[in-house]
Parts: structure tokens; sequence; C-alpha cells
């Protein structure tokens, strides 16, 4: 219960959009899923939010930056492969520009960004891993005139030091709005619209 409270008291940047998902049910005796979407703004914010609230102040009419999955797993008698009762599994992609997509430190980036996202949201934890995926999309035939397109994809997970994970979401969350090319901002500062160049 302590977990689930924390979760709802974490803080989201106005572009990204958390929504609670169906959990897993085969990974641990609890879990709680949410999934992020980062989209430019094309409308005013509203104050963000998730869970069974979510359905009344979705956002709508932005372009699609980011998407992600967060997934929170609980087993009161702990896990020897997680070194602990609590693990963080999450997912990440996005579309990048060719410039960045190729740089071949793409993937050591991606990983840094989850890391310093942690240590600067003061979110404790250990028994971290992942892996970062480049995906470059080609067309061909009917569809030759789209543009190669390439995706980054980062899956991670890692253990909480105990069930205050709002700095976890928090971290999290601010890593979406990174891959999505999002600036950081400072503390009650407002983010104007962007556009991804086409």
């Amino acid at each position: 219960m302590t977990a689930l409270s924390a979760l709802r008291k974490a803080t989201c940047r106005p572009e990204l959009r958390l929504e609670e998902l169906p959990a897993p049910s085969r990974l641990a005796p609890y879990a709680v899923a949410l999934g992020a979407e980062v989209t430019t703004l094309e409308s005013p914010p509203r104050p963000p939010v998730h869970g069974p609230a979510m359905g009344d102040s979705a956002q709508g009419g932005g372009e699609e930056l980011a998407t992600g999955r967060f997934i929170l797993l609980h087993d009161p008698s702990g896990s020897a492969v997680w070194d602990g009762t609590f693990r963080i599994v999450t997912y990440i992609r996005a579309q990048l520009e060719a410039d960045i997509g190729n740089d071949g430190m793409l993937g050591s980036v991606a990983w840094t960004w989850l890391v310093e996202a942690l240590e600067n949201h003061q979110a404790p934890y250990r028994n971290a891993g992942g892996t970062a995926t480049r995906i470059l999309s080609e067309s061909y035939g009917s569809l030759a005139d789209r543009d190669d397109s390439i995706d980054i994809e980062l899956r991670a997970s890692w253990t909480p030091t105990g069930p205050q994970v709002q700095s976890h979401l928090q971290a999290w969350s601010q890593m979406v709005c990174t891959f999505a090319g999002l600036p950081p901002l400072p503390d009650g500062v407002a983010a104007l619209g962007r556009r991804r160049r086409k």
C-alpha cells in the first residue's frame, strides 16, 4: 500500500501522459503497470495524473514523441534475483533523427540517461541491468517514399531499496521525456510546445 501511495504522489511534466494498464500476473504476486506517452503540446496542458482518474483528463491532439511502460513488482517473500522485495521493470521507445540514431555510442548514452535520472531524483537502487536496441526501418515498394527511421528502445530493471518509489517513477518519467528530445526544465518552469522536424 505504501508503494502505491508513493506512485500516486509522483508529479510529471505536462507533455507526459500516464495511464494505468493491466499488470502482468506471472512475474510477481503483486504488480502495477503504467503506460506513458510523450506528445507535443497542441492544447493547453492539463494536470498530469495517472490511475483511474486518467480517463477524465487525457490529452489529445499532439504528435507522439516517445512511449514507455513502467511496471512495479512486489513479492513479500523477496527474490534472490531481485535482491529485494520490489523490482521495477521499464521499457522506453522513441524515434530519432538519423544523425543521432546512427551514433555508435547511442546505447551507452541511453543507459547513462537512466543512471543519471535515478541519481538526479535521489532514487536509491541496486542490481540494475538492461539492454539498448537501435531499430532501423526502411520502406520499399508502395511505401518507398517514406523516409528511413531509427528508433531506440531501452529495456531496463532495477531494485528500489524500499517501498518509497515516487522518486523512481519521477526519474523514469523524466527519462521518457529525454528520449523524446525534450530539454530538462528547472523547477517551476513550463514547457513550450515542440514540433519534430520532418
